[in-house]
């Protein structure tokens, strides 16, 4: 009979739950900084499938940067976010983020910041060890991931998803052409909240347009969006128009598109940014300058066309693929011409222009 219960017992007695592996990803920046690291996030969720997956980053500095948590929060790519202050100023600051850090219990970090020169990354390593970590996976000791890679045949550097992707090469190779890898895998919500926005449009075409952004350097001017709506209005006016960016540009937009013959849906400040990733799946093309919409329209699978100035590197924020048209020009973005964004549109997209029907025909 003892021998009975004590089998029983030991059947009963649970076994010690092994605990949960945390990993800590270091990425900052905002929306578009988030979305060209999709394909690592995804690389990262297969490799680490059963660890709690967080991201340290930046409190936004501007209104107008998504944080990432906004971008990646529902996606389930990632568990939660440690936020910090960009600029530490102090030792409280510091001391601040090493005690949340150590208290975190992560051993594990993925480095996804970009660093040039050895000293800056040395000072992140020591600071992490002192925090308990034991692992870094990208960690750029070495220079060839210190600096851009530059293609032989153009001189071009490399994308940053590719830089990205490269870093964490030692977990395994990441296909970046893959579209599963640039999926914001969008709740149900978030693509229901998208059709409500594109609903005026009745099913018709449209052309989605962002000509804002966070970066004043990066604008084209709201002259230069004028005359090119003028000149697409002949050709391409039966095509409606959605525009997205921050709520401070619903005017600029309001002007700027008042006398486009076709529907113009004014969605600036209305939709989060995956609501907007939602809507973006319709569109027929994207026209806009280097910022997060234009990122998440080519996550989404639209070809997009882009004005480039001189704050960055030819094709490194491009959006990835060649089937996208980009004009960069070197000496300021203002400088491109609206006849070279008018040919990249007509490229790509097929003319639709508005039925004019004649009055009496119409009667008749």
């Amino acid at each position: 009979m003892l021998d009975q219960v004590d089998a029983v017992t030991k059947r009963c007695v649970a076994a010690p739950q092994k605990p949960v592996e945390r990993i800590l990803i270091y990425r900052i920046g905002s929306l578009g900084d988030t979305v060209v690291a999709l394909p690592s996030f995804h690389k990262l969720a297969e490799v680490f499938p059963d660890a709690e997956r967080y991201v340290l980053t930046n409190i936004p500095v501007s209104s107008k940067a998504a944080a990432l948590e906004l971008i990646l929060g529902q996606s389930g790519l990632i568990d939660g976010v440690v936020n910090y202050p960009i600029q530490m100023r102090s030792i409280g600051d510091v001391w601040r983020l090493w005690s949340r850090l150590r208290a975190f219990g992560a051993k594990t970090l993925i480095y996804l910041v970009p660093r040039s020169g050895r000293l800056p990354v040395l000072r992140d390593l020591l600071f992490f060890r002192l925090c308990g970590f034991t692992r870094f996976i990208g960690m750029p000791l070495t220079k060839t991931l210190q600096v851009d890679q530059i293609e032989a045949d153009t001189g071009l550097v490399e994308y940053e998803c590719h830089r990205l992707a490269r870093s964490i090469a030692e977990i395994g190779p990441t296909d970046l052409d893959d579209p599963k890898n640039w999926d914001l895998l969008l709740t149900e919500a978030e693509q229901e909240a998208g059709d409500r926005a594109i609903t005026p449009f009745a099913g018709n075409p449209f052309v989605a347009i962002n000509m804002g952004g966070k970066v004043i350097e990066k604008h084209w001017g709201q002259e230069n969006w004028r005359q090119l709506l003028r000149e697409l209005s002949g050709s391409f006016g039966g095509y409606g128009l959605l525009f997205l960016g921050a709520a401070d540009e619903a005017a600029a937009v309001e002007e700027v598109s008042a006398s486009w013959p076709s529907t113009v849906v004014n969605s600036c400040g209305k939709l989060a940014p995956r609501e907007s990733a939602a809507a973006l799946k319709r569109a027929s093309l994207f026209v806009g300058h280097d910022s997060g919409p234009m990122h998440l329209a080519a996550a989404v699978g639209i070809v997009c066309v882009a004005p480039f100035g001189s704050l960055n590197k030819p094709r490194k924020w491009y959006p990835y693929g060649k089937q996208h048209r980009i004009v960069h020009r070197a000496d300021g973005v203002t400088n491109v011409k609206v006849e070279q964004i008018v040919a990249k549109v007509r490229e790509v997209l097929p003319e639709r222009a508005v039925l004019r029907l004649n009055a009496k025909a119409s009667l008749g």
